[in-house]
């Protein structure tokens, strides 16, 4: 015996469910649209009452654009008062909520082009580039509330580096950087400090930056951590004379093995990664000396050298103002380097941008969005234990 199967036009349920959802809204607006027009003249339509203070005159069509897509509006038109709407806002065209989608979208690493091709799948109706980046003006006015506001809090940690973007300079393409703070302040938060625009990298850049915090009221940095840059452990020493420098351990690490040859690579990770397994400073030094003269021993005399240099201000975690439970943290710099990817993920998009102004706006907004999870509301340390160290020395 045959069975009947019933089948459904999946596609076709899903047009008419829309249509019937977005026809039903588009009544209920229109209703309330009404019933504040009869509120404003005192009387309903063609009823007749002493008590009536305006007359209808018609009315004008008016697309919106909300959730369940794009709904053309019957707004009323007076004659002896003015109508003003509680449903909707004077020169409205979008929901609110439909806007604040269409600039996560882009802040999330949508192109423009793409934030318009999704709002005319979803809602019906375009979104222009010009259009996003006047609603994203909004935004930069915040930003740079956010940018200047004042640090209360001690911060003992400070992670600093850049990230590198292509903009229009003097009539060409060049490289330029952005600087990035994330300071760890003492109720063990993580908290994003600073973003600006540093050029090259270069000494005066970020002594800049770091003044430029300064006056916002930084204070209380005990340990600065960055990769090897001239110019910033140049800064730091002459700005934050109470703070070490720390270099970042990975980098270092790279560092060194770019000077060895692929016969000898993996036993020289394996030496490092014994180096900074020590407990102490003194013996990660003593044991850094003993990989170096055993790298000369295998002609590896440039990755010794620069093992040499470098150790010193690679070890300062391991100095007992320190905690032992802070060292895995801040003996480098992954956390700002995680934070940087997630910049190029966005800039990448764009390609290169046409001003200094956009660039930062568009990263500073790209990091706010980040962090605003449980980035910035989750403890990163237990800022108790370095109290106890302090007191201990």
């Amino acid at each position: 015996m045959s069975q009947q199967i019933l089948q459904v036009d999946q596609a076709m349920l899903e047009t008419t469910l829309d249509r019937m959802v977005r026809r039903s809204v588009e009544e209920t607006l229109n209703a309330m649209l009404d019933a504040e027009a009869d509120e404003i003249t005192g009387a309903a339509r063609y009823e007749r009452s002493g008590d009536r203070k305006a007359y209808r005159a018609g009315h004008y069509t008016r697309d919106l654009t909300v959730k369940a897509g794009k709904m053309s509006l019957k707004v009323p038109k007076l004659k002896g008062a003015v109508f003003e709407s509680a449903v909707i806002e004077r020169y409205r065209r979008r929901e609110e909520s439909v806007e604040e989608a269409l600039i996560d979208m882009y802040l999330a690493g949508v192109s423009t082009r793409q934030v318009d091709d999704v709002s005319q799948l979803l809602w019906g109706d375009r979104m222009p580039s010009q259009t996003l980046s006047d609603k994203l003006k909004r935004i930069y006015a915040e930003i740079d509330e956010w940018r200047e506001r004042p640090l209360v809090q001690e911060y003992a940690y400070v992670f600093m580096d850049g990230v590198w973007h292509k903009r229009c300079w003097g009539g060409s393409v060049e490289n330029v950087s952005v600087l990035v703070a994330i300071g760890v302040g003492m109720d063990g938060h993580r908290e994003v400090l600073s973003v600006a625009e540093g050029m090259k990298e270069d000494a005066e850049s970020w002594r800049s930056f770091i003044t430029g915090m300064l006056a916002r009221g930084l204070k209380g940095v005990r340990l600065a951590v960055g990769d090897r840059c001239a110019g910033l452990v140049a800064a730091v020493n002459e700005l934050l004379p109470n703070a070490r420098y720390q270099r970042c351990m990975v980098h270092f690490e790279r560092n060194v093995l770019a000077k060895v040859n692929p016969g000898n690579r993996q036993w020289a990770a394996d030496a490092l990664k014994a180096v900074f397994s020590m407990e102490s400073r003194d013996k990660a030094l003593e044991k850094a000396e003993s990989v170096a003269r055993d790298m000369e021993s295998r002609k590896l005399r440039e990755a010794a050298k620069c093992l040499r240099e470098g150790i010193g201000e690679t070890t300062t975690y391991l100095l007992d103002d320190y905690p032992r439970e802070h060292r895995r943290r801040i003996r480098t710099n992954n956390m700002i380097e995680r934070l940087n990817r997630e910049i190029r993920r966005r800039t990448r998009v764009v390609g290169s941008f046409p001003d200094g102004r956009s660039a930062l706006m568009l990263i500073c907004a790209r990091v706010r969005y980040v962090t605003s999870n449980e980035w910035s509301t989750r403890r990163y340390l237990d800022m108790s234990r370095l109290g106890e160290t302090l007191q201990t020395a």
